[in-house]
């Protein structure tokens, strides 16, 4: 396992070696890790006088579109100064906004409509290779994840609004769900599930009929009590809430943010468990594995792991959990980051970051070195 908080410059620098169990091979660890510089321009202001609320979710299509997952519920009267006609802005703008690389606006939808149900707190977005649009909710009875057209059409709802408790067992819906990803090959899609379920839960993602479930080490999810987390203590042989996000590599592994434990676990698609990686084990609050890109090198050799209690982008070598970089820092200027939540990148290794609680803005990390793109 690797313990990442020991780790020296000369180790992380030090020649790599060949991963039997991922099959991956890494001849050095000479190349510099990926670095980037913040694009104050990146995106263009909305129209309409539309405000945005917090950031649940982002995703990029096949076209280098950004898409943001926003909650406009989340706007309180001071920003709504043109609802309650006091001042000449704002208003809150539509949940899904999908902006082009330039940062222009280029649509909008969202919202409640008719045969589907509208998570009561958007989460997470993903858009898939047909630009299907999928969509999750962690509000308190958010039990659903919907996909949608590109433009906004319903096409599948799994799971329902519930009120019921945590149920790790049931596979017709889902516990506050958080992340999504769809396997395009295999037709399925991974959901992190999430705030109140603790496990990561699988279905076919034309049909959404349920496929197979696991939790932390590859166990059966469970329903077990835990204590509040303690960086002294053990690794918790369960995930805690909230299973934050899911990630599929390359190479064919399941990444998931197992936020509060502070880590991040790889696991074959059968759920079988493969490592984990230990970010800042000592954060406590709301931990410290949010989300996380890969690199866009060929072998996708580092994570870019996206911290919201820390507030900040760690560069982690993906084959030994080693640290080799950060950026970022608390605060609101242009570069730094209030509760950073989500982290995406496009073909080009550009990233793009969302926040929450009061942070509630996108930016754009422009690539500078490293990390190229294939």
């Amino acid at each position: 396992m690797a313990n990442l908080n020991g780790w020296t410059k000369a180790a992380s620098i030090s020649i790599g070696i060949c991963l039997l169990v991922l099959g991956i091979c890494s001849p050095t660890r000479a190349q510099d890790p990926p670095a980037y510089e913040v694009d104050a321009a990146w995106p263009k202001p909305l129209p309409n006088n539309w405000i945005m609320g917090q950031v649940g979710g982002m995703a990029v299509d096949k076209n280098n579109h950004i898409w943001v997952l926003q909650r406009p519920s989340s706007n309180v009267k001071d920003d709504l100064g043109l609802d309650e006609k006091v001042s000449m802005c704002c208003t809150s703008a539509p949940p899904v906004l999908e902006f082009d690389g330039q940062g222009n606006l280029v649509k909008s939808w969202g919202g409640p409509g008719n045969g589907y149900d509208w998570p009561a707190t958007e989460h997470s977005i993903f858009v898939d290779q047909i630009g299907d649009v999928w969509i999750t909710g962690n509000g308190a009875k958010d039990r659903q994840a919907i996909k949608f057209t590109n433009d906004g059409k319903f096409i599948l709802e799994i799971g329902h609004p519930s009120a019921a408790p945590m149920d790790n067992a049931d596979s017709t819906m889902l516990g506050r769900p958080a992340g999504i990803e769809v396997d395009e090959k295999a037709h399925e899609v991974y959901i992190a599930d999430g705030y109140l379920n603790r496990r990561i839960i699988v279905f076919d993602s034309g049909t959404g009929t349920f496929k197979r479930m696991w939790g932390a080490y590859g166990n059966p999810p469970s329903n077990t009590n835990l204590t509040p987390y303690n960086p002294a203590d053990p690794p918790s042989q369960l995930f805690r809430n909230p299973v934050h996000c899911v990630h599929l590599s390359r190479d064919g592994f399941v990444y998931v943010c197992d936020r509060v434990n502070n880590r991040i676990q790889a696991f074959t698609k059968e759920g079988k468990f493969v490592k984990e990686i230990f970010v800042r084990k000592e954060t406590i609050g709301m931990g410290s594995a949010y989300d996380l890109a890969f690199s866009r090198d060929e072998g996708q050799k580092y994570l870019l792991v996206a911290d919201g209690e820390d507030n900040v982008i760690w560069i982690v070598h993906r084959s030994d959990g080693a640290i080799v970089g950060t950026f970022g820092h608390a605060g609101r200027n242009a570069g730094q980051f209030h509760h950073v939540h989500d982290i995406v990148e496009d073909s080009n290794g550009n990233l793009y970051t969302g926040e929450v609680e009061t942070g509630r803005r996108i930016q754009k990390f422009a690539l500078v070195h490293g990390n190229a793109a294939h």
